[in-house]
């Protein structure tokens, strides 16, 4: 019997790294990991996310992604045929981001954001996960891998303008009650991990290494 290829695609600007943590049954699963690429000019999230599925070599897989990387497999699986799509500390459709990013989408806010600024490790931290950041700056720097100005102006416009008001009912959505970044009240129909913050493929990799395994093999 053949093993089930997993694919995993990290966070904004993250390492693939931050999936180190995840184990999965060897004799079931393959575990690959997905990276970020530097996006072409004016280069759409549809094409980017075509141009990732580049890197998938087997049928039928199971996607998962993290905040940013959840929204990325999402448009992959409108290219590709997949077993299965599992999103962790993201959303399913703009619906669900916070008052905050619906604000900064009308008034266009976020094209004021100061890339080189941000560029800076600790900047860019608070950024990605929210503000909880002191005590853990070192392993953010070990996860956080992309510091490409144009990446982190194409990602952050990308997030802020993604089309998708719909919510794909076939989408498995795992969250954390936590989550400082896409608060759970904004949220429907998820797997709730309690304690769950934005980081919790790092802090809670018990519950999803005992949990990951019955979810992507559910009918």
């Amino acid at each position: 019997m053949s093993k089930i290829p997993v694919y995993f695609m990290p966070g904004l600007a993250a390492s693939p790294t931050i999936f180190e943590r995840i184990k999965l049954d060897e004799t079931i699963f393959e575990m690959c990991l997905l990276e970020w690429e530097i996006p072409k000019p004016k280069e759409s999230l549809s094409d980017y996310a075509l141009r990732i599925t580049k890197n998938i070599k087997h049928e039928n897989p199971v996607l998962i992604g993290v905040s940013f990387g959840g929204i990325l497999v999402q448009e992959m699986s409108k290219h590709i045929k997949t077993r299965k799509v599992i999103i962790i500390s993201s959303v399913k459709s703009n619906a669900e981001f916070p008052r905050r990013m619906k604000i900064g989408k009308t008034t266009k806010a976020y094209k004021l954001i100061p890339m080189k600024l941000i560029l800076n490790i600790e900047n860019l931290a608070k950024y990605s996960f929210g503000q909880k950041i002191n005590k853990r700056i070192q392993l953010y720097e070990k996860f956080l891998a992309v510091r490409d100005l144009n990446y982190l102006q194409w990602a952050v416009e990308s997030v802020i303008l993604w089309d998708r008001s719909q919510i794909d009912e076939n989408v498995i959505h795992i969250h954390g009650d936590q989550d400082e970044v896409f608060p759970i009240k904004y949220i429907d129909k998820c797997i709730v991990v309690k304690g769950g913050t934005h980081i919790m493929i790092l802090n809670k990799y018990k519950w999803l290494n005992k949990n990951l395994p019955s979810i992507i093999l559910e009918d």
